[in-house]
């Protein structure tokens, strides 16, 4: 978890920042459908995520950050998590378009916060699993699964979530969310500032 930590991302801003995607069970099922070119022990994920993105830098940027930091169950996370984009040209479009502005954060998700804590194995055999990974990746991708309000698919995604249904990891958790709050509320204080001091001058 700490090279999930080290990304510094913020979940509070990413859960009041989504628009609706498709349905967890649709992007589960396409999850469940991944060729093994994709779940090969060889795959690069760098060259991979420049496959599937045309080079688009961030993607890249991410995928090597996971190749460099992550395990083998980090890289086939990422794996699965760029099947997800590679997928709706390979076998046709989602009912709601994935997002490529967040893919690096949708795969940097399921690379660094979640195979780590469950294989990615077992998001192809445990439907649980499975919608776990779907769940997060929408998440971090910046969408709200279909049909679902937030307060529904934050219930959902906090029941599922393998971080918090394991105890020192959840207070790792709460701990980095709380982190990130002071941040926020410093930058703001600054801002704030910054302006009063404009408006005397």
């Amino acid at each position: 978890m700490a090279n999930w930590f080290a990304e510094n991302l913020d979940e509070e801003a990413v859960w009041s920042d989504l628009r609706e995607g498709p349905s967890a069970d649709e992007v589960a099922a396409r999850l469940g459908s991944a060729p093994q070119a994709f779940l090969a022990d060889t795959v690069d994920v760098q060259a991979l995520a420049g496959d599937v993105f045309d080079d688009v830098r961030v993607a890249a940027s991410a995928a090597e950050r996971i190749k460099v930091r992550g395990t083998p169950q980090s890289c086939l996370g990422a794996a699965l998590g760029l099947w997800l984009f590679a997928s709706q040209e390979l076998v046709g479009p989602l009912s709601v378009p994935l997002q490529d502005g967040y893919a690096a954060r949708a795969v940097l998700a399921l690379a660094l916060r979640l195979a780590p804590l469950v294989e990615p194995s077992r998001w192809l055999i445990d439907s649980e699993r499975r919608d776990e990974a779907a769940r997060t990746f929408l998440l971090w991708n910046g969408l709200l699964p279909r049909g679902e309000d937030h307060v529904q698919a934050r219930s959902i995604y906090e029941m599922r979530d393998s971080v918090r249904r394991q105890g020192a990891l959840a207070q790792a958790l709460a701990d980095h969310a709380h982190r990130m709050e002071v941040q926020r509320r410093l930058a703001e204080a600054k801002a704030e500032e910054a302006a009063a001091r404009y408006s005397h001058e």
